[in-house]
């Protein structure tokens, strides 16, 4: 069915059974070709699995292979694909090799992620495959991103997103399809409806009897075609990729089809489907019939098609021998390409620098305006940042100078905007995602851990990731549990993500230039009780380098370890405390990860004792971290035990009294301070 942007719809019968459309003798030839290398390299891969070579799961794309093929057919390399866990066929209808493959999948280092991602994890960037996902949702939501930079840098290519029955009843698919309809994304989104969702069928998980009808829910095109004719998705894709190319939107092709293997290789196969259901489906086989076509329709002789068989029978062979005699990845890649290869040390800031006294959001808002100045790759997503300015004045007067592209407001959908950052940045651009508070962004938090954090790791460094996540942190005003969360703990535990919670307003501005310059994903974390906090700033750019702590007061007797509003309440009873002879060192990390040791180290050689303030709760938090390392690394400097004051452990209550007594207070860090001294 086509669903149009009234909602109406249409019977499109071609697109069903392929009649009516013409293709030349080459073409049909290629797509017969490309689907024996999908099927040959998959039954190969099933036997491969079967004698132990294959370490991990296999979820082979036997059955399917038309979908892939016709759809891939009208992809230039520039035009970008994002896949689910079975996504071989995707990869090699997209144009890599099968000896890349086939070494991923035995873990081997010419493998196309360098063994580091398996059947799930396949990445060739430089032909336009993005990735797959063992997470079912997010190649939806990543080809929205994908589209979105084809519009920010009107380049004219195409993002695809192939994904099964399974995803569509997740809420990846209704924030994709609902943000690539109303920003006219350059989008195909392929359902392979293959009934099954591992062993759930659609007829079960589904309260609607297809997929494309929904399209039209969105206002976007919904087109419905048998998966086994190549014709078919070759006829329906052509439409959506011209449709998308000329500035018409997305589409929705649902693929009726069926895997005619197991979910993965060696799993149980018959508990939920029956041996006959399964034989049926197979006599429906996409090659069989495309092959009698190209003999009965095209006049093709069946020795020339044979002849394409045995090429491929051998080019698999080659593959396979190619992938077992290629070396497994050395020990010492394990860790590499964490982050970004790229070393950035920004000069400090000449005392000679004018300065201004300025506001924390004043500060910040300075350095998002001088980086969107001077460089037209990034963009500001989040609710409000537009013609509003944000919530917090965030981007204040942005959106009259770059446009809604650049300052684009978004849906109340953190899961869809974040897993958009996500595809943007692998496609080039450079998104800055302002989330307003901490609490609303947890709803992406799989978006954020399984997918940008991990991206520059499981591509082996071939994709960058320059993604700022901001937004609001921090207890006060009374804002209640689900507006006053911090979680940079939680976040410093996730690889591949560099955390940030400035103090001051100078801060802010160096760290966040330094976070839009850099290729790494930053959350970037801003006490909402600071924002109109003022300093003397810098004017101009100038950059702070992440993992440099700073020395906010010079002290010898005791060492106060605090970040963002804790900094400025230890600082208000140091003067105090001096005068009854207690002299206080306070640091600031003002990154949690990387985190500076070094610094803190060094304070607590001088001063013997340490004390670590922070506003979250100490459960497996940053103040245990900090109290690790120094137990680690400076047990015999220690003169007295390590001491925290933390939040308390239990949810932001709403009322003044009961909200004043579940962070630190200024009284209570100086009496800690003094009993500390005691020990």
């Amino acid at each position: 069915m086509i669903g149009g942007r009234n909602g109406s719809s249409q019977q499109l019968t071609s697109h069903r059974n392929g009649e009516g459309i013409g293709l030349p003798v080459d073409s049909v030839l290629s797509l017969y070709r490309t689907m024996q290398v999908i099927r040959q390299t998959e039954e190969e891969l099933a036997r491969c699995h079967q004698r132990g070579l294959i370490h991990g799961a296999c979820h082979t794309y036997v059955g399917q292979e038309a979908i892939a093929t016709g759809v891939c057919a009208h992809l230039t390399p520039d035009d970008s694909v994002f896949s689910t866990h079975r996504g071989h066929g995707h990869a090699l209808a997209k144009g890599m090799h099968p000896r890349e493959l086939i070494a991923e999948l035995f873990g081997r280092a010419t493998g196309c992620s360098r063994g580091r991602g398996g059947s799930m994890h396949i990445f060739s960037p430089e032909i336009g495959m993005m990735g797959t996902s063992g997470i079912v949702g997010p190649c939806i939501l990543q080809a929205c991103g994908g589209g979105y930079t084809a519009r920010l840098k009107e380049s004219g290519n195409v993002a695809v997103a192939f994904f099964g029955d399974g995803a569509v009843n997740n809420g990846a698919f209704h924030e994709g399809l609902n943000m690539a309809s109303i920003w006219k994304l350059p989008v195909l989104f392929i359902c392979e409806n293959n009934q099954y969702a591992t062993e759930i069928p659609f007829s079960y998980s589904s309260g609607s009897g297809t997929v494309a009808d929904r399209g039209a829910a969105y206002g976007l095109v919904g087109i419905e075609v048998d998966g086994n004719d190549v014709q078919a998705v070759h006829a329906a894709a052509q439409e959506a990729v011209h449709r998308a190319r000329t500035g018409h939107g997305p589409t929705l092709i649902e693929c009726h089809t069926y895997r005619t293997r197991p979910h993965s290789e060696g799993m149980g196969d018959f508990t939920y489907r029956t041996r006959e259901e399964v034989e049926s489906w197979k006599r429906h086989c996409p090659i069989v019939s495309w092959r009698k076509r190209l003999i009965d329709e095209y006049g093709i002789l069946e020795s020339q098609i044979d002849e394409i068989d045995l090429e491929i029978k051998e080019l698999v062979k080659e593959s396979r021998l190619f992938a077992e005699q290629s070396p497994l990845p050395d020990a010492s890649d394990a860790t590499t390409c964490v982050y970004s290869a790229q070393v950035n040390v920004p000069a400090p800031v000449s005392p000679e620098t004018p300065v201004k006294n300025t506001t924390f959001s004043q500060a910040t808002h300075e350095a998002l305006s001088l980086a969107m100045e001077s460089d037209d790759s990034i963009f500001v997503l989040g609710e409000g940042i537009g013609i509003r300015g944000g919530n917090f004045k965030t981007t204040e007067g942005l959106y009259q100078k770059y446009g809604a592209l650049r300052l684009c407001d978004t849906p109340i959908a953190e899961r869809g905007f974040v897993g958009l950052a996500c595809g943007a940045a692998m496609t080039g651009t450079r998104p800055v995602v302002d989330f307003m508070f901490a609490d609303f962004v947890l709803d992406s938090f799989a978006e954020i851990v399984n997918q940008i954090a991990k991206m520059q790791f499981m591509s082996s460094g071939r994709l960058q990731m320059p993604v700022v996540l901001r937004g609001c942190i921090g207890v006060g005003h009374s804002a209640a549990t689900h507006h006053s969360g911090s979680y940079y703990g939680m976040y410093a535990q996730v690889p591949g993500l560099k955390v940030v919670v400035p103090s001051n307003a100078r801060d802010a501005k160096g760290l966040l230039l330094h976070a839009l310059r850099g290729n790494d994903p930053v959350m970037f974390l801003e006490h909402r009780e600071l924002l109109q906090a003022k300093c003397e700033v810098p004017e101009g750019e100038y950059e702070i380098e992440f993992g440099q702590a700073a020395i906010a007061r010079s002290g010898k007797d005791v060492t106060v370890v605090a970040l963002a509003r804790m900094v400025h309440l230890t600082l208000s009873v140091c003067d105090q405390l001096e005068k009854e002879g207690i002299s206080v060192e306070v640091i600031d990390p003002r990154t949690v990860l990387p985190l500076d040791q070094k610094t803190i180290l060094e304070s607590i050689k001088k001063t013997g004792r340490l004390l670590v303030v922070d506003e979250p709760p100490a459960n497996c938090g940053f103040s245990a971290e900090i109290a690790a390392v120094a137990v680690d690394a400076a047990f015999n400097d220690l003169d007295a035990p390590v001491r925290r004051l933390t939040g308390v452990f239990a949810p932001t209550p709403y009322s003044p009294s009961l909200e004043a007594v579940v962070v630190p207070t200024a009284e209570q860090i100086a009496q800690a301070i003094r009993e500390l001294i005691k020990e």
